[in-house]
This record gives C-alpha cells, sequence and structure tokens, in this order.
C-alpha cells in the first residue's frame, strides 16, 4: 500500500511538474517559428529544462568550439532511468563484447551540424518539450541523447547575418538580400570545416569532443538533421545506394520500417517527401556512415531550406515555405524516430549484440610500417576512436600490399603497427583500412576513396589471417602517450651543429617553431653523411655560429626539442663523410617567410578554410589574411608568399593585375596557386602553366537515353580517387618522400607537364587504386602535372593541381604543402 501511494504521489509531482514547464515560445517570449533563437538562448533553455525537469533530464557541457560557445547534451528519459544513467549506460556497452543484457533503446539526435541550417535546432527545442510532456509514454524504455546545436559557431554567424539583412516583415521573395547569404556563410565552423564530413577524420575541436562522448555511448539509433535547397521536399529515410558492403540487413530493414513511420505521419498532413535517393551510406566521415559503422542505425534527415529559407521563402513552384513548416517536419520525423525506436527496444537491443560479434571479413589485420612520425599520428586517430592496435610479433608478413597493388611480403620492424578487425571496433577498421572499398553503385555524394595506409603514406600489408601481436593498453586521453622504439636523443649543447629529419609534419611544425622564435635554420639540398649517419635532402641544420648573436640560443632549442620530442642529432664539425659541407652554398638558410592568403571570393569558402586551419591548427605559422574586397590595394612587396586557394576565379585579375603578379614573381616573391586558383594565372593568363588537351574518341557516337544522361557524365568524373604518382624527391618540393606519392584526386582538372619542376606527375597508367574514376577521365589525366614548380626570374610559381590539404586528414599530403612554404626557393 505504501508503495502504491508513493507511485501515486510520484505522478501527481509529475503531472504538476510537467503543466509548469514552459514550452519553447512562452519561454523565449515570442512565438517558435517567428524568429531565429541565438545559441545563447537555445543554452538558456535547455539549462531551464534541466532545473525544472532534473529528475527526467541531465545536462552537461561537452566541449567548447573555437569562438568559445559551449557544447551541450542534454540526456532525456524517465526519472528511475535518469537516476540510473551510468548503469544503462554500462550495461548497454557491455553488448559491444556480447555479454550485456540492456533492455533500453539509446536514440540519439544530432542538430544543426550545419549552421545555416538551422531548423533543427528550434525542432529539438519543441521536442524536448513535447518529450517530457505529451510524449512521455516514449520514455520509460528509452534514452534519447540530444545535441541541440553541433555548430554553434556556424549557427550564430548565420542568425545575426539575417538579422542584420532581414526585411520588417520578413520578405518571401528568394530574390531578396535576406535569401542570399555572402562568402563567408554559415554553413560551416569556424574554419569553415563542414563538420558533417569530419566525423572519422576528427580534424576539429567539435568533432574531436563529440567523438568521446559518442563512444562512450554508441546508441542504436543515430539522426543527422539537415536542410537542403528550398525547392526541394523532406528526404528521410531509408537511404540511396550505395550502401557500403558492412551494412547489415537488420539496419537495412529498419530504416525502411523508419521511412515507413514517418511517410505514415506525412501522408496524414499531405506533406511531401522522398526516399532511397542522393543521400547514400558509402564515405565514412558523415553523421549517418560513421554511426552506421559503428552499430547504430544511422540516418540523415533532410528538410528544404537551408540559409535561403529564412523565415519564410516562396519556391519554385509558388508556394510558400515557412520556418514554422520547417520546426513541424523535423518535429515529426523526430517524434517518430523515437517512437519506432521505443516499440522495437528489444529488436535494438539483440540486433546491437550481433553486430559487435566477429565478423569474417576477408583481411583480419592490417601491418604499417613508416616514418615514426606518421605512425604515432595515426596511432593518436586510433585512440581518439577507441581502436585497439599493437605490435605484431613477427618478423614479416604477407598479404595484399598497398604500394604495389598486389600480393606480397613485408619485414616488420620495431615500430610496426598492426590493426585487427578482430576487436569491437573491427567493422570501423574494415571500412577504414580496406585498400578499395567496395561500390555497388558509381553514382556517389562524395568521395569514394579513404584508406589510411594511402591518407598517412604508410607501407602497408593487409593479412587474411590475423597477425599475431601484443596490444597495447586502450586510452582516451586527449593526447596520448604513444610508445616507439629507437635510442636516446643525442643533443649536446655547445656542438658545433644538430642536424634534424626531415620527414614528416612533426618535422615542419619544429622548423616553424624555431623561425618564430628567431633560430637560423639551414637545410640540406643534397643528401649526406656524417659520423655513420646518413641524412636525407630536406635535413634540417641549425648552427652555432649562425646564432652567435642569440644569447638564449641553447635554452629555445632545448626547450622546442622538449615540447615537440625531435630527435636531434649534435655533431662536433660541419666537415661530412658525404656530400657536401655546411659551408656549401647547397646548405642555404631558411627564409622566415611572412605569408597571405587570399580570402573571399572568387575563393572557395572549404578551400581558404583548410589552409587557415592548416597555418592555425597544425602547422603553428602566422598567416595574413587578405580579404578580395581590398586584396588589389594590398602592396604584396611586404610578403614573400601569396597562397591563392582553389575557386572560381574567373577574370579576378585583369591584364595589368596579372602583369603585377609577374612582377612580385620576378623579384622574389612566391604564389602557391592551388586547384582552381591555377586557370586565373595559367599559360593563357601570364605564366606557362597549359591545360591538357582532351583525349576524343574518333568514331561516332550514338545517341543516348536520356535516362542515361547522369551515368554517361560520370564517364568524365572523378569522385575523390585515389592515384599513384611519380615523385621527383630531388626536388625541394618533394623533400622527404620517396618515389611514389598516392594522390587523392577529386576532379578530372588535368595540366600538361611543366618544362622543369614537375615534382609530382602521372604517367599514362591512370587506373585509380581505389575509388571511382570514369573511362573517359582516366584517359584525360595520363602523364599530367600534380606539383610542379615555375621559376620566374628570382621567384616561384608552385602549382597544386590536387589538393594536399583536403579535409584536413589526407596526412601524407601536407608536407608538400610545407616544402613550397620553406624548401622552395
Amino acid at each position: 500500500m505504501t508503495r502504491l501511494l508513493l507511485l501515486i504521489f510520484a505522478l501527481i509531482s509529475f503531472t504538476i511538474s510537467s503543466q509548469q514547464l514552459k514550452s519553447p515560445s512562452e519561454f523565449l517570449g515570442y512565438e517558435l517559428g517567428t524568429e531565429f533563437t541565438r545559441h545563447h538562448e537555445v543554452v538558456d533553455y535547455y539549462e531551464y529544462l534541466a532545473k525544472e525537469a532534473s529528475n527526467q533530464v541531465k545536462l552537461t557541457i561537452y566541449g567548447q568550439t573555437n569562438e568559445r560557445r559551449p557544447l551541450l547534451l542534454m540526456y532525456v528519459s524517465s526519472a528511475e532511468n535518469i537516476s540510473n544513467l551510468e548503469s544503462i549506460r554500462q550495461e548497454h556497452l557491455k553488448d559491444t563484447q556480447g555479454s550485456g543484457n540492456s533492455s533500453k533503446a539509446i536514440v540519439w539526435l544530432s542538430y544543426n551540424v550545419h549552421g545555416n541550417e538551422s531548423v533543427s535546432t528550434e525542432a529539438s527545442m519543441q521536442t524536448i518539450y513535447d518529450l517530457l510532456t505529451t510524449k512521455s509514454s516514449y520514455l520509460e524504455n528509452t534514452v534519447i541523447i540530444m545535441d541541440p546545436c553541433i555548430n554553434p559557431d556556424g549557427r550564430d554567424r548565420y542568425i545575426n547575418w539575417y538579422n542584420q539583412y532581414k526585411n520588417e516583415p520578413y520578405q518571401v521573395d528568394p530574390n531578396s538580400k535576406e535569401h542570399n547569404e555572402g562568402w563567408w556563410n554559415g554553413r560551416s565552423n569556424h574554419y569553415m570545416f563542414d563538420l558533417n564530413r569530419d566525423w572519422a577524420w576528427l580534424t576539429q575541436v567539435e568533432s574531436q569532443h563529440r567523438i568521446k562522448v559518442y563512444n562512450k555511448w554508441l546508441p542504436h539509433v543515430h539522426v543527422d538533421f539537415h536542410e537542403q535547397g528550398v525547392d526541394n521536399p523532406y528526404f528521410f529515410a531509408p537511404a540511396a545506394e550505395p550502401y557500403h558492403e558492412v551494412v547489415t540487413d537488420f539496419q537495412r530493414d529498419f530504416q525502411v520500417t523508419l521511412g515507413k513511420n514517418h511517410a505514415k505521419y506525412f501522408d496524414a498532413n499531405g506533406w511531401f517527401y522522398f526516399t532511397k535517393e542522393m543521400f547514400d551510406l558509402f564515405y565514412p566521415s558523415y553523421g549517418d556512415t560513421y554511426p552506421t559503422y559503428n552499430g547504430a542505425i544511422g540516418m540523415t534527415y533532410e528538410q528544404g531550406g537551408s540559409g535561403r529559407g529564412g523565415l519564410g521563402v516562396i519556391t519554385r513552384i509558388g508556394d510558400t515555405l515557412t520556418l514554422k513548416d520547417r520546426i513541424a517536419h523535423h518535429y515529426t520525423t523526430g517524434l517518430s524516430t523515437i517512437e519506432v525506436s521505443s516499440q522495437n527496444a528489444d529488436k535494438l537491443n539483440t540486433e546491437f549484440r550481433k553486430f559487435y560479434q566477429n565478423k569474417n571479413f576477408k583481411y583480419k589485420s592490417y601491418v604499417l610500417n613508416g616514418d615514426v612520425d606518421k605512425i604515432v599520428a595515426l596511432k593518436r586517430l586510433l585512440s581518439k576512436h577507441n581502436i585497439e592496435f599493437g605490435s605484431p610479433n613477427v618478423k614479416s608478413v604477407k598479404g595484399f600490399r598497398y604500394q604495389t597493388g598486389a600480393n606480397g611480403s613485408m619485414s616488420i620492424s620495431e615500430n610496426s603497427l598492426v590493426v585487427s578487425t578482430n576487436q569491437s571496433k573491427g567493422t570501423l577498421v574494415k571500412v577504414l583500412f580496406e585498400p578499395k572499398a567496395k561500390l555497388s553503385d558509381s553514382l556517389t555524394y562524395d568521395i569514394t576513396a579513404w584508406s589510411l595506409p594511402y591518407a598517412y603514406g604508410l607501407d602497408a600489408v593487409a593479412t587474411e589471417s590475423e597477425v599475431n601481436a601484443t596490444y597495447f593498453d586502450k586510452t582516451n586521453s586527449e593526447d596520448p602517450v604513444i610508445h616507439i622504439s629507437g635510442g636516446p636523443p643525442t643533443f649536446k649543447e655547445n656542438a658545433y651543429a644538430h642536424v634534424v629529419d626531415w620527414n614528416s609534419m612533426e618535422d615542419a611544425r619544429f622548423l616553424a617553431e624555431l623561425l618564430k622564435e628567431g633560430i637560423r635554420v639551414r637545410k640540406a639540398d643534397h643528401p649526406f653523411s656524417l659520423k655513420g649517419k646518413s641524412f636525407k635532402r630536406g635535413s634540417l641544420i641549425i648552427t652555432k655560429g649562425d646564432n652567435q648573436y642569440k644569447t638564449d640560443f641553447v635554452q629555445v632549442l632545448k626547450r622546442i626539442r622538449e615540447k615537440s620530442q625531435t630527435q636531434i642529432i649534435s655533431v662536433e664539425t660541419g666537415f661530412v663523410d658525404t656530400g657536401k659541407d655546411f659551408g656549401s652554398s647547397y646548405v642555404q638558410m631558411i627564409t622566415k617567410p611572412k605569408i597571405a592568403v587570399l580570402s573571399g571570393k572568387p575563393t572557395s569558402t572549404y578551400r581558404f578554410g583548410e589552409i587557415w586551419n592548416f597555418f592555425e591548427q597544425q602547422l603553428h605559422y602566422p598567416l595574413t589574411v587578405i580579404d578580395n574586397d581590398y586584396f588589389k590595394k594590398v602592396d604584396l612587396k611586404d610578403y614573400h608568399i601569396l597562397v591563392l586557394p582553389s575557386g572560381r576565379y574567373g577574370d579576378f585579375f585583369n591584364e595589368d593585375e596579372l602583369k603585377k603578379l609577374q612582377g612580385w614573381v620576378k623579384t622574389g616573391g612566391k604564389i602557391i596557386a592551388m586547384g582552381g586558383a591555377i586557370n586565373a594565372i595559367d599559360g593563357e593568363k601570364g605564366f606557362s602553366i597549359k591545360k591538357k588537351k582532351s583525349t576524343k574518341d574518333s568514331t561516332v557516337v550514338q545517341p543516348k537515353p536520356h535516362k542515361n544522361t547522369q551515368r554517361e557524365r560520370i564517364k568524365n568524373a572523378i569522385t575523390g580517387a585515389i592515384f599513384k604518382t611519380k615523385v621527383d624527391n630531388t626536388h625541394p618540393l618533394a623533400y622527404g618522400y620517396g618515389t611514389n606519392y598516392f594522390t587523392l584526386k577529386l576532379g578530372n582538372s588535368n595540366y600538361e607537364y611543366l618544362k622543369n619542376g614537375n615534382a609530382v606527375y602521372l604517367e599514362n597508367n591512370t587506373k585509380p587504386v581505389s575509388g571511382f574514376a570514369g573511362s573517359d577521365a582516366q584517359k584525360n589525366i595520363g602523364n599530367s602535372l600534380v606539383f610542379g614548380v615555375e621559376q620566374s626570374g628570382k621567384g616561384q610559381v608552385i602549382y597544386m593541381v590536387d589538393n594536399p590539404l583536403f579535409r584536413g586528414f589526407w596526412e601524407n599530403g601536407k608536407l608538400f604543402f610545407a616544402n613550397a612554404l620553406f624548401m622552395v626557393d
């Protein structure tokens, strides 16, 4: 009787509390959908709910953005579940080891990953309010994790812009300013990165913070709420082909189950929608695919609107799409997802356990050799994903060898790394490491190749039997201490000189720090040997004589060395055994460059952002950002290097301006032209680089059916495929590399070889080692430039046809960019 009374009192208390909770409209002071809610106001509402409904919610701050905005997670469930939240989490994670007995469905809802796709955050507030009031029955067997805004910096950038330019009342004419953002739009984060393509690569702070919590929960269902063009109806599951082959039958079927439930509500309201188109499940770094490869039902929901939607806009067919409409659609699919998950909690738990059973993948282990710094960089990424790795207990391995594209053997070194698919994250390992992902359809939404051995520039073998190994303890620390074998450094304070190898971004960061501190550094343009050790081109030479007037030289060098853990070889003489002595004209001083980058139109926001992020977050070297509005008024004599990001330049440079650029280069300036920027200065406009002429088939082309138009077009497309290129590593642009480089080619742009300075290039064999490239595109890119340098007077123009900084994850390309800054002279 006492327990019954307590239950009655609890229900009465909950009802009173629910009635007293303010809706988003009541709390904010305006009807939801009539204004955009700034991020701090969203935070205020979630904090209000955390205080007033503390028995049913738990609010946490899981990180901070570059612009110091908080990243929030709200856990929502029944009072009993919230009081046992940690026990539920631990029992759920036992399912990944096959020993759990969980009965709760775990649903994670992610809102507003693209800042100007702003409706979902508004919908999140209505969704959580109704879960705590009218829809609380879903919460008895379901834990909901809500991230109300993955990208606060982008969201506020968009909303502040919109509030500045909107009409009063708002204007539905799509030509009005309020529907047309400028170059610096709100889609991306602070560094202009697309956070929806960063789940696997973790280059951005928002992703790094989020993944720590995500991997502590590994939900059954994950939804990523988006917006698309204003004229598109709503998209929800099931996704389009291609599905990656690791996606299970249950994951496919449950998407259909969810889609049919959503359709029921949309049909009842007469709302339009589509499924099974455009948005596939292949590229691993999306908010739907990454969760899928970790056992979830991962989905993208797309509402029409985005940055052009505003508070209301006229669509192509003459309808008015309002923010209220957009909220209603995302609210409906969000609650429908929770409803279906709650109804299928037992099935979700059963299938989640099955997902984490050992898979019979073709390749059981991936073994990697290479530069120590690159091995460490890969280990750090794996640690962030809770992927286990170890040291092989064998002397050699046989299997598919990435470097040759054929079966072969590889010797094991003391720093070799092995990653097995026989672990809880085995599916994710297979997806990230497989040499060539299987495509069920060549029409894809994103790149089709990403294999980590290629991306990190490591020699690797995929084996069909598991390699015996000693596994390191897993760590969830932000920057794990990674064990690397090797002898102690030989740094001596009073040495004649100190020598550092030039092989990786760690070496580039070390150099950047030295230059910032005013330490003078030389580079070796020829290999040399000294005291039994060989050094390659690009090796850094720091002499006592060059720095004799810097009184704190030794102290600064020691501090930088200890911070970077750089291996320094101290030598007592500049008289080498073979090669060029340290006083040779082939051992030149490295200039401390002052660098500028063009921003704004005509550059791509993403491509600019990659460069900006590279300097500030990876290289840690100062960069001057010059906007297009005043770029032509800037005197480039104040700068050593000008970086032109890829973009659509058109006639941005007129004839006189191109002559000024040429004159600046001839007097010692350096241009780094990337991707589309090459078109702005190519052979027709001033410099010598020329586009290749397309190879055309002389046979008569028969008419093709209209339905085949899209597939005919992709014959000339390259959708993010990996190609093996030749490298002239005697060229300063290629110091630190071997004779081959695997480039990620994002399109079919192709240029003729330069007369001199072809550092990286494609020969005639242009079949990709991984990913899709159309048949016509393969014919046309043969014998074409990838990276090269044109000498012009005292200066240079560096051409980067492919993008070594793409999305910040192609680790092995970054040293080319560092070479362009510091080695090419």
